[in-house]
């Protein structure tokens, strides 16, 4: 319990959150059932350390729906996608959680076997949120192992995204084995040049000399053509667009380096560069990883699928089934309970519904629908359970349209280039032309110098700290502002904010909050007659501030409107029992006969709605 000097809080002692003390079990206060059940049933099974560790380190059960939603994973596809292994006696599935946020949720996963003897282990990764379940499919179905986790409020997230993008999760296996490549030949390249550090007076027509610039060379051969491929690819797509970026003179450099050393290798006039080669290749792809690595984990870029659900309630009479979202089909009924998505377009059967667009819109306020409406794809369902009959596929939905826009196509081409790539259209002409300079001032003196000059500009002017710099400090800004709850969209962003000059704020209702906002009204008082001409045509209007208008007048009673027009930004508009009504903004009522001007008084910083009634501007 905590205490305030004006009144005494009772919190839940499984999740922390307010109550009223009316359930008491064992000594203890909770907020609903759900929490008393979890207690029972750590309590039963001798878990209750799991309050010792972390006070209150559990999460509110109030809001915990029938189990019959995870009667999708019954289905044989479905559990064929989740299971990573299986030989009959023993199946492992990975499992992301996002309530686990401390070391009781350890704890408790940790020893889940002890809640069900077909759990065999449980290993969490903390970082990830992630469980790796291997458990006894004769003891305990996939759908058991879910709805016990989901009992004790760890309930895993399972989307069509997470099903579909199993297969990408190795997009960094190719640096792994680049990576280890480079390593490798580094470390031997090295290892076979140690006499030249030290000196060690091998002369140069020594076999044993020759032999090793010979290993050297051979070891070099997959680094540059393999390790090293993406600089050349990248540098060659810049040059097809007749443009330069920074793999530009980095290709150049390392092919620079690599022929001369090659050169000298096999003229048996030196051991050449091959250990710097390998050693710049290692650390700009250990950048790369770097940066890459952390975009991964962050995992921020998704799309429509990470919010639906894998299955859906389908009713076919009078019986609900559970039908994976894939196998939906046109005309299918489906049962939507609360807080439940719609995934796709469909027709409300249920007399009346508030749907919650706030996915699609950014509007927060759920919007009243009565039967026979349209209900458009992403819509949340808020109250009571609904039925719904699809008029459209889910790859057909307004949704998908939506998200699928050309405006939000990521493969664009970005108009604004990074600062290392606008660095490297200056800076590649002015090396290249100062290795022809050099070139042609020692070419009529001595050749064997004009190339030492021209390669030796190539190889030290290759930008190599810049490309190492780049990767490790976006990558570590992008980490540390992730930590802050801020996910940038890619790193040329960070680079943009720097010519920030100004922030445009959208969405009334999204970032302002409306609960708590008071209404008065200032002009011409208006009748009993006249406010029911204001709520029935505010009542139709899912904006915020006619929501709240409405909540002024909750007591009053409506009638039906006709002709009821919405122009976005502006305000409504319609006919009310015979009367032309019109809420919006000063501009939209302009038109008006009487000045808005003689309402601003006293409303300077609130949020102004303006009625007109059959012309006039009434305050």
């Amino acid at each position: 319990m905590k205490r305030t000097k004006e009144e005494e809080i009772i919190t839940c002692y499984h999740c922390g959150e307010n109550c009223d003390g009316s359930i008491v079990f064992d000594q203890h206060q909770f907020c609903c059932d759900g929490c008393k059940t979890v207690y029972e049933i750590l309590d039963e099974n001798k878990l209750c350390d799991y309050y010792a560790l972390n006070g209150q380190p559990g999460s509110s059960l109030k809001d915990i729906t029938t189990t019959k939603r995870f009667a999708y994973l019954d289905d044989e596809q479905v559990k064929a996608q989740l299971i990573n292994f299986s030989d009959g006696e023993k199946s492992t599935a990975l499992f992301y959680i996002p309530k686990i946020h401390c070391s009781s949720c350890i704890y408790l996963l940790e020893n889940l076997y002890k809640l069900n003897r077909g759990i065999k282990r449980s290993t969490i990764h903390f970082t990830n949120r992630t469980a790796n379940i291997t458990f006894d499919p004769q003891k305990i179905s996939l759908r058991g192992v879910v709805e016990l986790l989901a009992s004790i409020g760890y309930e895993p997230q399972i989307n069509l995204n997470h099903l579909e993008a199993k297969e990408k999760k190795g997009n960094l296996h190719s640096y792994y084995i680049k990576i280890g490549i480079a390593f490798f030949a580094f470390g031997n390249i090295m290892l076979f040049t140690f006499p030249e550090y030290l000196g060690i007076g091998l002369t140069p027509e020594s076999p044993l000399r020759r032999f090793f610039n010979y290993i050297n060379f051979l070891l070099s051969l997959p680094v540059m053509f393999y390790c090293a491929q993406e600089f050349f690819v990248s540098a060659w797509n810049a040059l097809k667009r007749r443009s330069l970026n920074m793999d530009t003179p980095i290709a150049l450099g390392i092919s620079a380096m690599f022929i001369r050393s090659s050169y000298e290798v096999f003229s048996q006039t030196g051991s050449g560069y091959f250990d710097t080669l390998a050693s710049l290749i290692l650390l700009m792809l250990i950048g790369r990883f770097f940066q890459n690595k952390t975009f991964d984990t962050l995992s921020f870029e998704r799309d429509y699928k990470s919010y639906f659900p894998v299955a859906v309630n389908v009713v076919v009479n009078g019986i609900e089934n559970s039908t994976p979202l894939s196998k939906l089909k046109l005309k299918s009924r489906l049962l939507v309970r609360n807080q439940e998505l719609i995934p796709a377009d469909a027709i409300l059967l249920t007399a009346a519904a508030n749907i919650d667009y706030s996915f699609v819109t950014g509007e927060a306020t759920p919007v009243s629908k009565k039967s026979g409406d349209l209900i458009y794809a992403g819509g949340k369902n808020s109250g009571n359970s609904i039925e719904v009959e699809t008029v459209k596929d889910v790859s057909q939905s307004y949704l998908t349209r939506l998200w699928n826009d050309a405006v939000f196509d990521k493969d664009r081409v970005e108009n604004i280039s990074s600062l290392a790539t606008k660095m490297s259209k200056l800076f590649t002409p002015v090396v290249i032309a100062v290795a022809i300079i050099a070139t042609a001032y020692w070419w009529n003196k001595d050749i064997h110098k004009a190339l030492n000059a021209f390669t030796s500009v190539l190889i030290i002017s290759c930008p190599c700290a810049l490309a190492l710099s780049s990767p490790f400090t976006y990558g570590n800004i992008i980490r540390r502002l992730s930590g802050h709850k801020i996910y940038l969209k890619n790193a040329t962003v960070i680079e943009q904010i720097n010519k920030v000059n100004a922030v445009v704020f959208d969405k009334t209702g999204t970032l302002t909050n409306t609960n708590n906002a008071s209404v008065e009204f200032e002009g011409t008082p208006l009748s009993a007659y006249e406010l029911q001409l204001v709520k029935s045509l505010a009542f139709h209007s899912s904006h915020p501030l006619s929501k709240k208008i409405c909540g002024l007048l909750k007591d009053t009673e409506t009638i039906t409107t006709t002709d009821f027009t919405e122009k976005e930004g502006s305000g409504i508009e319609g006919w009310v029992d015979e009367n032309c009504v019109r809420i919006g903004s000063q501009k939209y009522l302009i038109g008006d006969r009487v000045s808005t001007e003689d309402f601003n008084t006293g409303f300077r910083s609130a949020s102004k709605v303006y009625v007109g009634i059959n012309g006039e501007v009434r305050g």
